[in-house]
C-alpha cells in the first residue's frame, strides 16, 4: 500500500508540473517571446493542451468570463494541492 501512496504522489507531482509548464508557457507565448511558427514549440504547446484540456474544461463551464484571464490552471492547482494534503494526512491509511 505504500507503493500505492508513492504513485499517487508521483502522478500529483507530474500534474503540478505539467499545469505550471503550460502556465509559464502561456506567458511566454503572450509576450512573444515564443513563437507558436516554430515547429517544436507548437508541438509541445498542443501536446500540453490536449493533456490539460479535459482538466481545464469542466472548469471552464463552471467558472464565470473573465475577459480574458483563465482561472482554470489556478483551480486544478488548488485541487491537486487541497489532494495532496488530504492524502499526506491519511498516509496512515495505506500502511
Amino acid at each position: 500500500m505504500t507503493s500505492l501512496f508513492q504513485i499517487l504522489m508521483l502522478l500529483l507531482n507530474i500534474v503540478w508540473f505539467f499545469i505550471i509548464a503550460h502556465v509559464v508557457m502561456s506567458w511566454l507565448i503572450n509576450f512573444q517571446v515564443l513563437n507558436l511558427r516554430q515547429p517544436l514549440v507548437a508541438q509541445i504547446w498542443y501536446g500540453i493542451n490536449r493533456l490539460l484540456e479535459p482538466l481545464y474544461a469542466p472548469i471552464r463551464r463552471i467558472l464565470p468570463n473573465m475577459g480574458g484571464i483563465d482561472l482554470a490552471p489556478l483551480v486544478v492547482l488548488v485541487a491537486v494541492a487541497a489532494l495532496r494534503i488530504v492524502l499526506v494526512n491519511n498516509a496512515a491509511a495505506f500502511y
